[in-house]
């Protein structure tokens, strides 16, 4: 070749002109049809992979300022079956708080019962 284009005599490479030669080769385009695919396959999964990942179980505390009053005691879990929003519980100044996640949301449901009788000896 001469670095020109038979059709039009452009120099090389004369895209115009490569796509349907290329077009006119079945073998050609299954392949290329079939890397595209793949491509997309493998696209698709990467992304659903890397949108399922949650660090919420393990990320950093991101806690509001702490006073010096510690309460680390256990909080008592409510297991529920799936579907239901999990749920915990501890005493805290007498007063009975609750939170509930639901699945891997960033965001809690609090609930606070005040001077709560079985709380009693967390005051």
């Amino acid at each position: 070749m001469n670095g020109k284009c038979p059709i039009c005599g452009n120099p090389y490479p004369c895209l115009d002109h490569v796509v349907p030669a290329i077009s006119k080769d079945p073998s050609l385009m299954r392949t290329i049809r079939a890397r595209a695919a793949v491509t997309a396959v493998i696209a698709a999964v990467t992304l659903a992979v890397l949108a399922g990942c949650s660090a919420k179980g393990t990320e950093p505390f991101k806690d509001a300022p702490r006073s010096g009053k510690d309460n680390g005691t256990a909080a008592d879990l409510i297991r529920f079956p799936d579907g239901f929003s999990n749920a915990a519980t501890k005493c805290d100044h007498g007063n009975r708080l609750y939170s509930a996640y639901h699945g891997d949301s960033p965001y809690a449901a609090i609930a606070v019962v005040a001077n709560d009788p079985t709380c009693a000896d967390s005051r």
